[in-house]
C-alpha cells in the first residue's frame, strides 16, 4: 500500500500524447483510437489467467455458489454492468451473478467520497451478502491498490472462496491478495491517470469473457446462439422466435407456436421441434443433458 501513485503504469504519462491538447479534434481522436487498438493485445497477453478465471466461475456456479465482482469507481461500475446482464442474456438467477461497489448501489451514479479507502468496508460487504467457500470473487482495480478490494480478497480468501485480482499494473497490491491475479498492462492512458479509458476498456472486455465463457461451459449456449434468453419483452421474443427457426430451419409461425407451447423458453422449443417430443418430454431429455441442447437432441434422436 506504500507504493507511490506516480510508479504505477497507469499513472505514467504517454509520451505520444503530450501535446493532445493543442490538437485538432481529428488529431486528438486519431490518437486515442491508436491507444484503443492496444488494448486487444493486452488482453490476449493474460488470456492464460483469464481461463484459470472461467474454471473457478465454472466451478462455483455448478456447485450453487455465486461469481462476486467487486470495485470502487469504474471498476465498480464494469462489475455491475456485467452482472445485471447476465440474466437477460443466460436465463440465470439474479442472485447468481452479483457485483458489489464501494459505498452502495447509489455509488454507481454518484461517488461516494472516502468508501474505497476503508478495506472494513469490503469485508462488510461479503459478509452481508452471506459470502460462503463456494463463491468466486473477482476484485477489480485497474491502480492495483484499492483499500476496499484489498479488504474484500483477504477475506474472501480466508472464506475458502476462490479470489480472483483484476488490475493494470504489474506486482498490484491487490494481486497479492488473490488466488489468481490477472495483470493487463495496458499502458499510460492517453490522458494521464484517466483509467476509465484504456484499463476500463480492457476490464470490460475481460469481464465479459468471463461471464460470456462461463455460461457457455454450463450450456446457455448453443451454436453460438444465446437459448436460455429470457423472454421479456417483444425484442427478446422476436429474438428467440429467430432463435427457433435459425436452429431448426422451421417457418416463423411454427418456432412461434413452438415457443408458447414452450413456456417461452427457447431451449425446450428447439429440442421438441428437432426430435418431434413434447415439453415434457423436451425438458426430461434437457434434464439428462444438464441443459446442454446438443445433448439433448442427440439423446432424442436415439
Amino acid at each position: 500500500m506504500e507504493k507511490q501513485l506516480g510508479s504505477l503504469t497507469t499513472e505514467s504519462r504517454n509520451e505520444t500524447t503530450m501535446q493532445i491538447d493543442t490538437d485538432t479534434t481529428k488529431d486528438i481522436l486519431e490518437k486515442m483510437n491508436e491507444e484503443d487498438q492496444k488494448v486487444a493485445i493486452a488482453v490476449r497477453k493474460v488470456l492464460p489467467e483469464v481461463e484459470l478465471a472461467v474454471e473457478f466461475t465454472v466451478n462455483s456456479l455448478k456447485k450453487g455458489g455465486r461469481l462476486i465482482y467487486l470495485g470502487a469507481g469504474t471498476s465498480g461500475r464494469l462489475g455491475v454492468l456485467d452482472a445485471v446482464e447476465c440474466p437477460p442474456t443466460f436465463g440465470s438467477s439474479p442472485e447468481s451473478v452479483l457485483a458489489l461497489m464501494a459505498g452502495g448501489e447509489n455509488a454507481f451514479i454518484k461517488a461516494v467520497e472516502g468508501a474505497e479507502d476503508k478495506m472494513e468496508l469490503g469485508e462488510e460487504d461479503l459478509k452481508r451478502i452471506q459470502l460462503t467457500a463456494d463463491d468466486t470473487v473477482i476484485g477489480i482495480a485497474a491502480s492495483g491498490r484499492t483499500p476496499y478490494v484489498i479488504g474484500a480478497l483477504n477475506f474472501a480468501r480466508s472464506a475458502g472462496a476462490k479470489t480472483v485480482a483484476l488490475s493494470c499494473n504489474e506486482g498490484a497490491e491487490i494481486s497479492k491478495a488473490a488466488d489468481l491475479a490477472i495483470e493487463v498492462i495496458t499502458g499510460p492512458e492517453s490522458l494521464t491517470g484517466s483509467t476509465r479509458m484504456k484499463a476500463a476498456t480492457a476490464h470490460k472486455m475481460i469481464l465479459n469473457m468471463i461471464s460470456t465463457a462461463s455460461m457457455i461451459k454450463l450450456g446457455k449456449v448453443y451454436e453460438n446462439l444465446m437459448v436460455d434468453v429470457n423472454v421479456s419483452n417483444f425484442k427478446l421474443k422476436e429474438r428467440a422466435i429467430s432463435i427457433i427457426q435459425t436452429v431448426t430451419g422451421n417457418t416463423r409461425e411454427k418456432a412461434k407456436e413452438a415457443l408458447e407451447e414452450a413456456n417461452h423458453q427457447v431451449k425446450p422449443a428447439i429440442v421438441m421441434l428437432n426430435t418431434g417430443t413434447s415439453y415434457k418430454e423436451a425438458l426430461s431429455l434437457l434434464e439428462q443433458a444438464n441443459g446442454f441442447v446438443r445433448q439433448a437432441i442427440e439423446f432424442g434422436k436415439k
